[in-house]
């Protein structure tokens, strides 16, 4: 069984086996948690990411007339790369959904976490860090991807022993401490 912490800190100076970003499709770096992660990782993570887009068999497109506007990494799916300079062996890329409420878009939000531990489990990491997937620009309420985030961890089979749940700001925290218990 996996056991769930929960801290208030930068995910970029957690200590684990793999450090999950909350990426966007590009791989390429961007905002919030993918850019620090980006940023402190150092340009090896980046270098990876490059590697990995280019192998990608996904085409994303766009919303009016299907043009090919590159490839990227599914909502909901996890890859990994190197850790670069962060203290852990791997980062875990996962794309969260955007919020909406028009579409219930939470399966998706929870596969994210799902993928991550599987992947975790490819890797054999015992350790993982997660932040508040899609809870920040991509604008999920917090109390509902903290619920999402802890069920899902504590529904999914893993051989990941300690997945500690990163908050940087004390309304994270605290929606996650209601959670976790």
């Amino acid at each position: 069984m996996t056991t769930i912490t929960l801290v208030r800190g930068d995910i970029t100076r957690q200590t684990a086996d793999a450090i999950v970003n909350a990426a966007n499709s590009s791989l390429l770096g961007g905002g919030g948690v993918d850019g620090a992660i980006h940023r402190r990782g150092g340009p090896a993570i980046l270098e990876d990411c490059r590697r990995l887009r280019a192998s990608l068999p996904h085409a994303r497109t766009t919303s009016r007339g299907g043009t090919p506007i590159g490839k990227g990494l599914p909502t909901g799916q996890a890859v990994a790369t190197t850790a670069g300079e962060l203290d852990a062996r791997w980062v875990i890329h996962t794309v969260g959904p955007v919020y909406s409420r028009e579409e219930d878009r939470s399966a998706q939000l929870a596969s994210c976490y799902r993928e991550s531990l599987r992947v975790a489990d490819e890797l054999g990491a015992r350790t993982v860090a997660f932040p508040a997937v899609s809870a920040g620009i991509f604008g999920w309420p917090m109390d509902d991807a903290a619920r999402i985030a802890v069920e899902t961890v504590r529904a999914t089979p893993s051989a990941v022993e300690e997945v500690t749940f990163v908050r940087f700001d004390e309304t994270a925290y605290e929606a996650f401490g209601r959670q976790v218990g």
